[in-house]
């Protein structure tokens, strides 16, 4: 399996919800968490124990309503589980062997976008050259 790929998906991923303005972001974002907690249920790999896994990321997508890190340790989680649920040989895609794995190299990198607070990668890139072009236009007003 190809390891760069899922990076490059959480980052896209990252880039995408950029888009989508606070609070907005946060509230998207708890709910794709809480349903990632959803993601194994009817595979079944680990019998019962997958409904306490649900109850236990829809807690944590609830209080993700108000809290980017409980996105991002809901991420965490979920990453646990992907690798449990890798190792044990019940992919979350029972067609593609290595499904679990990619999905566990890709959580983690969303998960530390959430536990740095979900910033807008778009905005952060748009106040740099924003912030540029005034330092620029202020040593010209100066005769710096």
């Amino acid at each position: 399996m190809n390891l760069v790929s899922p990076v490059i998906v959480g980052i896209i991923y990252c880039l995408l919800m950029s888009l989508i303005r606070e609070p907005h972001r946060r509230h998207f974002n708890a709910i794709m968490v809480g349903g990632a907690g959803a993601a194994y249920l009817s595979g079944g790999g680990f019998g019962p124990w997958e409904v306490p896994f649900v109850a236990l990321m829809a807690y944590v997508a609830y209080r993700g309503l108000d809290s980017w890190t409980f996105i991002g340790v809901g991420w965490l989680l979920h990453t646990a589980w992907d690798l449990a649920h890798h190792l044990k040989g019940y992919p979350i895609l029972p067609f593609y062997h290595d499904a679990s794995l990619a999905c566990a190299v890709c959580d983690p990198v969303i998960a530390l976008w959430c536990l740095r607070g979900g910033p807008s990668l778009i905005e952060v890139r748009r106040l740099r050259e924003g912030g540029m072009k005034r330092v620029w236009n202020k040593s010209e007003s100066t005769g710096n």
